[in-house]
């Protein structure tokens, strides 16, 4: 996958969780939980539909890397194929 469309799912999973947020104006460095008002179930999820739409799987221990949008794109763009 691109980064590019490794962005895109990156969003739209975003989108699905919170959907009254305004994704277009989320900063590449802004902390998920903190900018979306995610819990952790809400965070469970995401990474559940990035799983899905980039198939590759997240572990637990990986879960800081991808506090971010920037962090979600390069992690998932270096593992998926």
């Amino acid at each position: 996958m691109t980064r590019e469309a490794v962005r895109a799912a990156v969003l739209a999973a975003l989108g699905e969780i919170a959907p009254e947020a305004d994704l277009a104006r989320l900063a590449p460095e802004a902390e998920l939980r903190d900018a979306l008002d995610l819990d952790s179930m809400d965070f469970l999820g995401f990474v559940q539909r990035l799983a899905a739409a980039t198939g590759v799987e997240a572990p637990e221990a990986d879960y800081a890397r991808l506090a971010t949008l920037a962090g979600c794109v390069d992690y998932f763009a270096a593992r998926a194929r």
